[in-house]
């Protein structure tokens, strides 16, 4: 695997450092487990859900945690009773999944039906960070008849 050298970047960036941290984590995320098995989907310009296969597990065996700019999702089955399985295709160990949220990106639900654990998230852009008008003050017709009567 190739590994890049982000040097001549942070010499020329300035608040980057979360999307380098990001690309770099990436690199190394191939050994990584992907279990349980999710989906990412883009239902909209700002909407996004992720769902995550959880058969056997219970809504209350399972944690969602949003904090800053990391989603956590931790499942642990209960302990009940000891069964004896001939064959266990189905999995019931422990998992935690995180996924990095971009800057904005909020946990708006969760629900969970049928085995999927669906997480409903969409951006939301504060005011005061959205593209805005300027307005120019001034008339343009009083500057240049100043500019005459400056030249005379």
């Amino acid at each position: 695997m190739r590994t890049y050298d982000f040097t001549p970047l942070w010499r020329s960036t300035i608040g980057f450092d979360r999307f380098f941290d990001l690309v770099d984590a990436a690199q190394h995320a191939g050994n990584e487990d992907n279990y349980p098995p999710c989906n990412v989907e883009r239902l909209g310009e700002d909407r996004y859900q992720i769902s995550l296969a959880l058969a056997g597990f219970a809504p209350d065996e399972i944690a969602i945690t949003a904090e800053q700019n990391v989603l956590t999702v931790e499942g642990r089955k209960a302990e009940k009773q000891q069964r004896e399985f001939l064959y266990q295709g189905i999995s019931s160990r422990p998992f935690r999944r995180q996924f990095n949220l971009a800057d904005y990106v909020q946990v708006k639900g969760a629900a969970f039906e049928n085995g999927l654990l669906q997480i409903e998230l969409i951006r939301e852009i504060p005011e005061a960070m959205k593209p805005r008008q300027i307005a120019i003050s001034g008339s343009p017709a009083s500057n240049v008849q100043q500019l005459d009567t400056k030249a005379a």
